[in-house]
């Protein structure tokens, strides 16, 4: 009989220390913020020189919209330049001879630098008709095409850098004090080596429900907080792919609790009790097994 005790009470802290140390697992999503790149004015694209895949380095070319608006207006501003510089030449000849007066010669100064402002700006407008990528990355999307007119601001591709992937996922309300800005979780998908880490940089302050619920004692379960974490090698995962992040790699909340107030307090169930859980029912009833002082009670009704 106390053979039979002793290996009750070995199969109850066996499953009281796979409890204990079970890691926590939610599942979330893999997440991207996205660079977009587009003309400044509306145009036609007349040349693509990236594919969706392709890595590309800051500075290098993209693609190339129609310019030849921009070539006519170029050259009206020359014109423009050529005419102003004239009639400042003019003026200031004639102020010198006394033939002319200041006035006439300030007016053409300031038409002079005028057509000049403009006409760099039609230099600039030119030349960003031929559009470089602001940063290096990956080409993850294309949205136009060689011979597509695309609209001023509309994006032709977008960008993934490797720093803007993240993972996104949510923890219920009672698990939420227990995330810590900047704590380490480990990320586990697909065919995904067996070592990817992530950083946790942003807790919401705001709860979401799913599906909507009303606040209450039964309910409360169902809330959730968005978490996210940006991992340390990006290149290992892929945007929109299935994840499951399981928190504890550092310490447990309660024994930081413990730390910084001497102990910590026991959970309260509705009724105001507390709650002792899974883990301190196993553990007595290890003890009273295994022949301790702890004796279970009976039912003598």
């Amino acid at each position: 009989m106390n053979a039979l005790r002793a290996a009750f009470a070995a199969v109850a802290m066996l499953a009281l220390f796979g409890c204990a140390e079970a890691p926590r697992t939610y599942q979330g999503w893999v997440e991207a913020n996205l660079i977009f790149v587009a003309p400044d004015e509306t145009g036609r694209v007349e040349t693509l020189s990236v594919r969706e895949g392709d890595k590309v380095e800051k500075g290098a070319p993209l693609f190339a919209v129609d310019e030849d608006l921009q070539r006519a207006d170029l050259r009206m501003n020359e014109a423009l330049v050529e005419n102003a510089q004239q009639a400042f030449d003019r003026a200031k000849l004639v102020l010198k001879t006394q033939a002319g007066t200041q006035r006439t010669y300030d007016d053409a100064e300031a038409a002079l630098r005028t057509a000049q402002a403009r006409l760099n700006s039609a230099q600039t407008r030119l030349s960003r008709r031929k559009v470089a990528s602001p940063v290096s990355g990956t080409v993850e999307q294309v949205y136009f095409r060689p011979g597509e007119m695309v609209p001023a601001g509309r994006p032709v591709l977008a960008i993934l850098p490797p720093g803007n992937l993240k993972l996104r996922f949510f923890v219920p309300e009672a698990v939420l004090p227990q995330v810590v800005y900047g704590e380490r979780v480990t990320v586990h998908c697909d065919g995904c080596a067996d070592d990817i880490t992530a950083k946790v940089g942003f807790i919401s302050r705001t709860a979401e429900y799913t599906p909507p619920v009303i606040y209450s004692l039964q309910e409360r379960s169902k809330l959730v907080f968005l978490i996210e974490a940006f991992p340390d090698d990006p290149s290992q995962l892929r945007v929109g792919q299935p994840i499951d992040v399981a928190l504890g790699a550092s310490a447990e909340p309660r024994a930081r609790a413990a730390q910084r107030g001497g102990g910590s307090v026991p959970a309260q169930t509705e009724g105001g009790a507390p709650d002792q859980g899974l883990g301190s029912w196993l553990r007595n009833w290890a003890l009273s097994l295994s022949g301790g002082n702890s004796k279970p009670a009976t039912n003598r009704n």
